[in-house]
Formats: structure tokens, sequence, C-alpha cells
């Protein structure tokens, strides 16, 4: 797990893939945290991919940094929990002047049934359950 938030972490910004019915939806995210042994992310519940996670968990997540792209997929589910919002909010405390833990817009997503990937063109793939 803290390979997958270290690469995560210095690849800086990933791409968050939802679905909006049958609609791919894709834009840019710079969150990921562990917690509790969860990989976290960070959004707030007012932003439409809030809603599609809502509707439909599945989501996917990639990166790409010297040469070697990691893809991070399961279902994202929500964590209400102040603590979790702190732990988050603490990790990234830029986001303190939008966000706060207890607000009711913040919202901290868990992978459920994770995988991870872990690609190149020079090395064979390599997966991480989570």
């Amino acid at each position: 797990m803290q390979e997958i938030v270290e690469f995560l972490k210095s690849a800086g910004t990933y791409f968050l893939a939802t679905a909006d019915g049958d609609q791919p939806r894709v834009r840019p995210f710079g969150t990921a945290e562990v917690f509790e042994g969860r990989l976290y992310i960070q959004t707030g519940k007012s932003k439409d991919v809030s809603k599609q996670l809502q509707a439909n968990p599945k989501a996917e997540i990639c990166a790409f940094k010297d040469g070697v792209w990691l893809r991070v997929s399961g279902e994202l589910v929500r964590d209400d929990r102040r603590e979790a919002k702190v732990h988050m909010l603490d990790a990234y405390p830029e986001l303190k002047g939008m966000y706060s833990a207890d607000d009711d817009n913040t919202e901290v997503l868990y992978f459920k049934n994770g995988r991870a990937v872990f690609s190149s063109f020079t090395a064979a793939p390599r997966s991480v359950e989570f």
C-alpha cells in the first residue's frame, strides 16, 4: 500500500476515471493518503465526481512517472467520519482554505477491492491487491 501512495504522491497529478451514465469522465486529482490501512482520496460532495461515484462507485486512477504508469481500480467508498477527514486535510493543509472536517462538503473516499498494476515498456506488469 505504501508503495502505491508514494508513487501517486511523487507523480503529483493522477487522473481519476468515473462513469456518468454511459459516458466516461476523467479529471486530474492530487490527493492520496493511507489511513487505517486503506488508500484514500479527497473531493467535495458538491462536485459532479462525487455524484458519479455515489451512483456507480467503480473507479480507476492512472498516474505516470519516470517511464512507469500505475493504474488503481476498485470501488470508492465514502467515509464520513471526522477523523478520516482530519487526517486527509492534515496531510494536505493547502486544502484547508476550501475544505473543513466539519463542513458538509468535504468528502474522503477509500478504495475497496482495490487492485494496483505497475506497468512499463521495459518490464512485465506487477499487480498488488488490497
